[in-house]
């Protein structure tokens, strides 16, 4: 049985290693794993950036995303958006990211402040393109552009 459960200061290493793992998986970058425990850390002790979410089977984590928030004046209401998503790899296709997304939408639902849900994915990543588009999202309006300093 699965768990969605909210993180704590105690899951930041586990996601810290997600997330230094799923750079690597996705875009062959190498991350600092140090400056990535301490974004991790910042999130949970500032719950105005965001809140992470961990899936936990048999006690152990696996699986874990982010949610931060951006205000939509087009909607007046909240976009959330579903970051740093990770499950780990003998965990996938096994509904694990289905259960995190349903947990975080009924979540959604319930918050007349929320407008709805967003994420992005790397363009090269078909298979979680295919796994969003099966839960019923989709990919046709918008195109994320951006510029960060290296």
């Amino acid at each position: 049985m699965i768990q969605i459960r909210t993180a704590n200061e105690e899951d930041h290493t586990t996601i810290a290693s997600f997330q230094v793992l799923m750079a690597q998986e996705t875009e062959n970058l190498q991350l600092e794993a140090d400056k990535v425990s301490t974004g991790v850390l910042s999130v949970m002790r500032d719950p105005e950036k965001g809140k992470y979410y961990v899936a936990v089977s048999d006690g152990k984590i696996i699986a874990s995303l982010l949610i931060t928030y951006e205000w939509s004046d087009w909607r007046s209401k909240w976009v959330w958006w579903m970051q740093s998503v990770y499950v780990l790899p003998e965990m996938r296709r096994m509904g694990v990211f289905q259960q995190m997304y349903n947990h975080i939408k009924q979540w959604a639902e319930k918050e007349s402040e929320v407008g709805g849900l967003r994420l992005y994915v790397d363009k090269s990543n078909i298979r979680a393109m295919e796994v969003y588009s099966r839960l019923g999202m989709d990919g046709d309006h918008y195109r994320v552009f951006e510029w960060m300093k290296s």
